[in-house]
């Protein structure tokens, strides 16, 4: 009996699936794996981390699902096999245990995880088996959208137009995988789920959070979000305010199929859901730069700009990491983030350019605590929105551009509700210094007690200096 092994990776739905539907319609018995993957886990800096207990959850959500998916079609039942190793060892092994013919996952764009299925393919060759991917979690992908020239795209307008162009039903068209859910291959008796403690991992607040996870999670967003999509662009902006889908944890781990998400904002039409289309491809936008110059993982898209001498400043990095560098939009950006693994996307743009242009800081070292931090991380968005904000990507802010916080604060959190959500030592600061406490005098801050560092740091650097700064550090690696 010909049998495939289905690699589920960022990937954890068990409806319109490509990997997952082509295995089923062309193999007679298909049994389907999920790996922990230690090379990843055991690499992460804090044993409470909310993405490990996100895929978790999920990972227990779809178990059940293939299983129900089986038994409704008359089958003997199913769900996954689930590992807690090494991926490029354990799925090999896998594989040859099972006696399967052919491993199949959807592709994944990133250089380690490149390099990863391409340890994993040459293993199984070996032994006779075949290794196969295919595209799941872009709309276009690599070579799909290019310039006339045959080029890939380094400005986002245009490839948007492009992509816009090419956009139509057969790029969109969900995979029917449960017409053939009765080859589901039954679990072998004795086969579980390893718990958190398992994998090495203690429950973090996500349960607490206003997060629901799995499929039932992204459904749930989703049909919260059609209803107000019609808002989106009027109220993307302003972090106070429900205005975005919250949906970028599920697309990060595929609990959401982007081909339904991408044909409903474009059935829906209107101001919204173009807005929203927009941010979609977006996302595509930097899986294909990824994919096609690896290199700006570590490096400056604009080669121009490794000339740039960043300061090396410990005590500022820290302040901006804990949220109190005196400025309070930022620190309530940055609670944010380290209370519940999420961050608003205009505050990202202001922390992000606050770090590196503000305190002159090297964008990799935000990148890479956002990197710890994000439950949604995903490597492409979260370099090329990092790569953006300090003016060294493609398609970036021009460097002389620089956010001003305070203005930024005014014109995003206007009455300061959020900043008043996550300072809460702000909370009794009038709305008209709520933007720039330091600027109260000492009757202001004694009527609604708060004395500025003491209770609230003072400013670490000057705006206007700091963006002077900015622009001879810029002007100097242009020369």
């Amino acid at each position: 009996m010909r049998s495939a092994l289905v690699w589920f990776r960022r990937d954890l739905r068990s409806f319109d699936h490509a990997a997952l539907y082509y295995a089923l319609r062309r193999f007679e018995r298909v049994h389907c794996v999920f790996v922990f993957d230690r090379e990843i886990l055991d690499a992460l800096p804090d044993r409470q981390d909310r993405r490990v207990e996100f895929i978790w959850r999920s990972v227990q959500e779809l178990d059940a699902a293939l299983d129900r998916l089986s038994r409704q079609s008359g089958g003997a039942g199913g769900g996954l096999c689930v590992r807690h190793a090494r991926a490029d060892e354990a799925i090999p092994r896998l594989a040859r245990e099972l006696g399967v013919d052919a491993v199949y996952a959807n592709r994944d764009y990133e250089p380690a995880a490149r390099a990863r299925d391409r340890r994993v393919a040459e293993r199984l060759a070996a032994v006779g088996i075949a290794f196969e991917d295919f595209k799941d979690q872009v709309i276009f992908e690599r070579d799909e959208v290019l310039t006339q020239s045959g080029q890939p795209y380094s400005v986002f307008t245009p490839y948007k137009n492009a992509w816009l162009k090419k956009l139509d039903g057969f790029y969109t068209q969900s995979y029917p995988v449960a017409r053939y859910a009765a080859r589901f291959a039954p679990k072998a008796e004795g086969e579980r789920i390893p718990d958190l403690a398992a994998l090495g991992y203690e429950p973090t607040n996500l349960a607490g959070l206003r997060l629901p996870v799995g499929m039932s999670g992204g459904r749930k967003l989703l049909d919260d979000f059609a209803a107000r999509i019609g808002r989106y662009r009027e109220t993307r902006d302003f972090p106070a305010v429900k205005g975005v889908s919250y949906l970028s944890p599920h697309l990060r781990f595929g609990t959401v199929s982007i081909r339904e998400l991408a044909a409903f904002a474009w059935a829906e039409g209107g101001a919204g859901a173009e807005t929203w289309l927009s941010e979609l491809i977006w996302r595509d936008f930097y899986q294909m730069i990824l994919w096609h110059h690896p290199r700006v993982v570590d490096a400056s898209f604009k080669p121009e700009y490794e000339r740039i001498v960043w300061d090396d400043a410990p005590e500022l990095f820290a302040a901006w990491c804990e949220g109190r560098t005196g400025y309070p939009i930022v620190d309530a950006a940055m609670r944010q983030l380290n209370t519940t693994g999420y961050m608003h996307n205009r505050l990202r743009m202001i922390a992000a350019s606050f770090l590196t242009k503000d305190l002159g800081v090297d964008w990799r070292r935000g990148e890479r605590y956002f990197a710890d931090r994000l439950i949604d991380y995903d490597l492409a968005s979260n370099n090329g929105g990092w790569q953006w904000a300090a003016s060294t990507g493609c398609d970036a802010q021009p460097y002389f551009r620089i956010f001003n916080p305070v203005t930024q604060s005014q014109r995003f959190d206007r009455e300061g509700a959020f900043i008043r959500r996550y300072v809460p030592e702000l909370a009794r600061v009038p709305g008209k210094f709520i933007h720039a406490p330091a600027k109260m005098g000492a009757a202001d801050q004694a009527a609604c007690g708060v004395r500025i560092g003491h209770d609230y740091p003072a400013p670490v650097v000057d705006h206007a200096v700091a963006r002077g700064l900015t622009l001879t550090r810029f002007a100097a690696a242009r020369m």
